[in-house]
């Protein structure tokens, strides 16, 4: 990274080689604002040539044998590995992340795209017999996965590297071409990746990283040689672009308002340890931070105290010193914002245990209770480093209190009942329920996405690699079997 005030301006990618427009753009860094980097910005005409290149190279990409696909995600596995600390140091002088939570940022992406280079390797077909109909002796079905053509990936600016990955690593999984347009604030993660990416012996074409300012992306949105759209940012964005193309096959990974739940039985200093730093990390700014604490009654008093105390604790400030736990906000708007949330509902009867004070775009991590339920900071997502306190009387008034959202992403139940866990995972309406700790968990392989308004599909790699294919059957006619 080159955080010299007049950097050399990186290149984009068009079609698989680098490019320059007619136009640049500044990245600042979000806690002290110094220049982190400068990028060329795509002219619409570079746009259409990308679409044109992805839709050119469609069957081709999805011909391409399982090992070049594997191999080719391999080498990005390896070679982030190889730049780990360039791209977490990168990471977060454009986003703000403490270096210590954009190095795992980074492990997890290797982690993603290994697992895609696996899954490459395991996605095929399988046969049916049919003949288990008179009908049908002699026949047989040979079924497999076919790419319903090139992606338009849209990311969002709070892990810009592992929520690129997540989309452009099953893409190649399955032959897809992608065209990745990274959030406007943090797109020099997905260029970098673009650097390894060009390294493959992928087909020119199968990618691109286009950072077009938003106001753009509609070119890309309306294309018709771009039929899979994957989403991942907020909801107004995301149900716009469904509205927009309604004929298109989109997935949207959209917000929350997190709910974790701690029950009489639970290990409250655990919890404690957990909820506070989960609520806060990524400075709040994740769909599954946690935002709603939902306390059980006899252990309220106690709990609400070691809470308080695991926040106070937590170190805030410079993202690139070695002990900071919780950074700045994406943009000082972002901060504001947050803080009007917070007295919003301070006006409207909510009492502040902790933190509520903004230092530019850094927020003081913030605990609060008595919050009504209409108020913003309870029943929007407040993408913020901001929880509420609920008490409640039972298992029963806990499970309704999580319910009671039009979001359903992720939810963590705190307890050692076995028979309250499947419970929980039977009535709570979200789409993952994590025991035993905050929702904020994600293993990357794993099926991860909600309901109601939290969206619309699934990642993770298999669930992804489903995502965006469809099922072609091919019946064998005339067989002795």
């Amino acid at each position: 990274m080159d955080a010299s005030p007049t950097p050399e301006p990186r290149p984009f990618w068009l079609a698989g080689r680098p490019a320059t427009g007619s136009a640049q753009q500044t990245v600042t860094n979000p806690y002290d604002g110094r220049v982190v980097g400068v990028h060329s910005v795509p002219t619409p005409e570079q746009v259409e040539q990308a679409v044109a290149a992805a839709h050119a190279v469609r069957h081709k990409a999805a011909a391409l044998p399982i090992h070049v696909r594997a191999e080719a995600l391999a080498h990005v596995a390896r070679r982030l590995a190889e730049r780990a600390e360039e791209f977490a140091r990168l990471i977060s002088a454009e986003n703000g992340k403490p270096i210590f939570w954009a190095r795992g940022e980074v492990n997890r992406a290797i982690s993603t795209t290994r697992f895609a280079a696996e899954e490459a390797r395991r996605f095929s077909g399988e046969v049916m017999r049919l003949d288990t109909d008179p009908a049908a002796q002699g026949r047989l079905a040979y079924i497999t996965r076919v790419p319903h053509g090139p992606v338009l990936a849209i990311t969002p600016f709070n892990f810009p590297l592992n929520l690129v990955v997540h989309k452009v690593a099953p893409a190649i999984a399955v032959g897809a071409p992608v065209i990745v347009k990274p959030a406007p604030a943090t797109p020099l993660s997905a260029l970098a990746l673009g650097e390894i990416l060009a390294e493959t012996d992928l087909p020119e074409g199968i990618f691109s990283v286009l950072p077009v300012p938003n106001e753009q992306a509609g070119q890309l949105v309306d294309d018709p040689r771009l039929p899979v759209i994957s989403f991942t940012g907020s909801g107004p964005v995301g149900y716009s672009i469904m509205d927009r193309v309604p004929r298109k096959h989109v997935t949207l990974e959209l917000g929350g308002n997190a709910a974790a739940v701690v029950l009489a039985d639970a290990d409250l200093d655990w919890a404690a340890q957990r909820i506070a730093l989960f609520s806060n990390y990524q400075a709040g700014q994740s769909c599954i931070a946690v935002q709603r604490v939902i306390v059980e009654e006899p252990v309220a008093d106690v709990f609400t105290e070691k809470l308080i105390a695991a926040v106070e604790a937590l170190v805030t400030g410079d993202p690139a010193d070695e002990r900071t736990q919780v950074g700045p906000l994406i943009s000082e708007a972002a901060a504001e914002r947050v803080e009007q949330w917070v007295k919003e509902a301070v006006a409207a009867g909510a009492r502040v245990l902790t933190g509520g004070t903004r230092e530019g775009t850094t927020f003081a991590p913030t605990v609060l209770t008595d919050v009504p339920r209409d108020a913003k900071v309870a029943c929007e997502e407040v993408f913020g480093p901001v929880m509420i306190v609920q008490r409640v009387a039972s298992v029963d008034e806990a499970f309704a209190a999580v319910n009671d959202s039009k979001y359903g992403l992720q939810a963590g139940v705190f307890t050692r009942n076995l028979d309250i866990a499947f419970r929980a995972n039977r009535e709570l309406e979200v789409g993952g329920v994590v025991i035993g700790d905050v929702p904020s968990y994600r293993a990357d392989q794993m099926p991860y996405g909600g309901v109601k308004q939290s969206g619309v599909g699934r990642e993770g790699l298999r669930s992804a690699m489903h995502d965006l294919t469809y099922e072609k059957v091919m019946i064998l006619t005339g067989l002795t079997l």
